[in-house]
């Protein structure tokens, strides 16, 4: 006869936390601690447990629903650790510092955040005329290469609700700013698999961005050139693209391996 006392020794006292936030960022959308315990097979009293104590902590936060979890902001913030250790960070600046070289253009490495892409990493061109955003910058998703890259990967449930829910700043003239006109334009971007920015984020700067993808193919950053518009348009950006998604998969390799 099955024992459920047993089921709580199952796994040890001390993965239990470790392994549900491996399912929680596996599952890459906000998740109920049922359908997380479907896969690691804990009583229901602990596994509620564990999602409180992490929510107390900052490593989970409740949804909109509240009842499904998604990742808080200790848990962004450890990932992001991750991503820059040191021996990865290494490597990874040489990935970036090849691709400037090779196509005489700032590049950037971002990451989403609840509010923005956060720049991770950023290798300068070395022309004296330049866009200044170091790292550590956060960029608005729906006017920015990177951002509507992003906002290109979510399900059209998750998309539609974000777009109805925030504001959409006109940064520039050519800002798209109405829900219809970014969802057409991320349809494009999906068919495309890369995005562009033509002064929709800052005037006189125009940039590219493509995906770099997990082992499951999630966007789990982005890589982007810009530079000023007086130097190169975004057709000219458009020439790197082969390059740019080189340089793509080499990261991501670099981050699974």
């Amino acid at each position: 006869m099955h024992d459920p006392s047993n089921d709580d020794k199952a796994i040890p006292t001390n993965l239990r936390l470790l392994l549900l936030l491996e399912e929680i960022a596996r599952v890459g959308v906000p998740v109920t601690p049922t359908a997380v315990n479907e896969v690691m097979g804990l009583p229901k009293p602990t596994v509620h447990r564990l999602f409180h104590r992490l929510e107390e902590e900052g490593f989970l936060q409740r949804d909109i629903d509240g009842r499904s979890y998604s990742a808080g902001q200790r848990l962004r913030k450890l990932s992001v650790n991750v991503l820059s250790s040191s021996r990865i960070r290494v490597v990874r600046l040489a990935v970036l510092n090849a691709l400037t070289e090779d196509v005489g253009e700032t590049c950037n490495l971002a990451t989403p955040d609840r509010d923005g892409m956060v720049y991770l990493d950023r290798v300068e061109t070395k022309w004296p005329l330049r866009i200044q955003l170091p790292i550590g910058t956060t960029v608005p998703f729906h006017c920015t290469a990177s951002g509507k890259m992003y906002l290109s990967s979510l399900s059209p449930r998750y998309l539609t609700k974000y777009l109805s829910s925030v504001p959409l700043e006109a940064h520039t003239t050519k800002t798209l700013i109405t829900p219809d006109a970014i969802m057409k334009e991320l349809e494009e971007i999906r068919q495309r698999d890369y995005s562009t920015d033509n002064e929709e984020f800052m005037d006189g700067m125009v940039a590219i961005a493509v995906p770099i993808r997990d082992d499951l193919g999630r966007l789990m950053s982005t890589l982007s050139l810009h530079a000023p518009d007086q130097r190169v348009s975004v057709k000219g950006l458009e020439n790197h693209l082969d390059r740019l998604r080189q340089a793509a998969a080499d990261l991501s390799e670099l981050v699974l391996r």
